[in-house]
């Protein structure tokens, strides 16, 4: 190979250079190669102005946010805002608007938002869900029905939608469908508001064994639910067996202590056994919670009455007739406490009250007998009496108290054969109440020597 080349090459670099490469200095010749490099940059062009066009969803996350911390008045004015900045056109303000008016009891305004947000967007099912409720709540339940058939063409196989359909079906009394309805929720999805709601309507339809299984598999279920147990217990009371409504009703107030329903039925289970101070501590806890409760002011006041505290119990039971004052029972209740108070025309007043609200109850009218009887009205007393008897024929306790009005009127031979009728059914239901029994010995001797 030749390298002469490269020793030519060589042998210029190592020459010295000149004064003017010394300073970085370049020749004309570099400096034209040099601005040849270089490109040619073209004058900038004038800034345009984008229009301030509105986003529709860009105070979302704001309302989002203040919805959830609950700041309703700041997330109102937000929504406002929205709406006006899109003209109505932000579905999801117009959502969040529904739920707040909901919240505030703005039925109607809130069915309105919700169609505005379904209208925008018809193929959500969140919105269709909101705008069947608002119906629901407002008592237009054909036409909450409706627009859950329409959401459940979009998702058919929804727990939420099928249990809504079952509640509106219930209120059109439209048992066997919404037992349908109820039952296909249950098989998607189990839930305690769906077992609630099928045990309920079992209830209306006067299916009480039909809601005693319902109730059972419900807290086999949900073994924690407080409001399942509570029912389940005051089911099992009302078909005598107290034991197991006395044990589902303290597991109740085991998960919750302030549970009225479980407290209320396990103090009446306590109140019959006779253990009154008991009862009135259970009571008491209730009236912390439900002050304002005409059945636990009942209860108190035959508490008191069963402690011959009769003052204390005309005055709770007053509470409880004020607050419910078409409620037979108090009536019935403070017709009794008045009889054992000698108070007889206070007693006409509450039993006669108490009849025309429960025309078909026997021992009102015997009670009604009782207080003419004392009031020194015979005819009208014998009247009740009979009344009495014409709705139930084996009360032995209306056959006593008519044989002793018959027979302090001196018709001892119609008292004999009244008292005979006594005994007949008392020893039938084998009743032992110390008073009656002191009552049989003195008047029982007399009446069989008169007859």
């Amino acid at each position: 190979m030749d390298y002469s080349h490269y020793v030519c090459d060589l042998g210029k670099m190592s020459e010295k250079p000149t004064t003017n490469d010394m300073y970085g200095e370049q020749s004309d010749e570099e400096d034209v190669k040099v601005a040849a490099q270089e490109p040619i940059k073209p004058a900038p062009l004038p800034k345009a102005k984008l229009p301030d066009l509105p986003i529709i969803e860009k105070n979302n996350w704001l309302i989002h946010m203040l919805f959830i911390n609950k700041e309703f008045e700041k997330c109102k004015q937000v929504i406002k805002e929205q709406i006006e900045m899109t003209e109505r056109t932000c579905e999801y303000a117009l959502y969040v608007q529904g739920m707040i008016q909901r919240n505030e009891a703005m039925i109607q305004e809130s069915l309105e938002s919700f169609q505005a947000a379904a209208m925008l967007n018809p193929n959500s099912l969140e919105n269709l869900k909101q705008v069947g409720r608002s119906l629901y709540l407002l008592g237009r339940h054909k036409a909450a029905l409706d627009i859950y058939a329409e959401a459940a063409k979009l998702s058919p196989q929804d727990p939420e939608l099928l249990h809504n359909q079952g509640v509106c079906l219930v209120y059109l009394n439209d048992y066997t469908k919404a037992e349908e309805c109820f039952k296909k929720a249950l098989g998607v999805q189990k839930t305690e508001h769906s077992y609630s709601q099928l045990g309920k309507m079992h209830i209306l339809r006067g299916d009480k064994d039909g809601a005693l299984a319902i109730y059972k598999k419900a807290v086999e279920n949900f073994p924690e639910n407080s409001e399942l147990l509570s029912v389940l217990g005051l089911l099992y009371l009302q078909m005598g067996d107290t034991q197991r409504a006395f044990e589902h009703l303290g597991n109740a107030m085991t998960y919750d202590p302030q549970n009225t329903k479980a407290i209320m039925g396990a103090g009446s289970i306590i109140q019959d056994h006779g253990d009154f101070d008991v009862a009135l501590t259970k009571y008491r806890v209730a009236a912390s919670v439900t002050p304002e409760s005409h059945a636990l002011w009942n209860n108190i006041g035959m508490c008191f009455f069963g402690k011959k505290k009769y003052v204390a119990a005309i005055s709770c039971l007053k509470r409880a007739h004020y607050l419910s004052p078409f409620e037979w029972r108090t009536c019935y209740n403070l017709g009794l406490a008045h009889l054992t108070m000698h108070q007889y025309a206070s007693a006409f007043h509450f039993i006669s009250a108490a009849i025309n609200l429960k025309p078909k109850f026997a021992p009102l009218f015997m009670l009604l007998g009782v207080a003419l009887t004392h009031l020194e009205d015979p005819s009208n007393a014998k009247q009740a009496y009979e009344q009495a008897i014409a709705i139930e024929t084996d009360n032995s306790m209306t056959y006593l108290n008519y044989a002793i009005m018959l027979f302090n009127s001196g018709d001892k031979s119609h008292a004999a054969a009244q008292y005979a009728k006594f005994e007949m059914y008392h020893q039938k239901k084998a009743l032992n109440d110390p008073d009656v029994n002191a009552l049989v010995a003195k008047l029982g001797p007399i009446l069989h020597m008169g007859s």
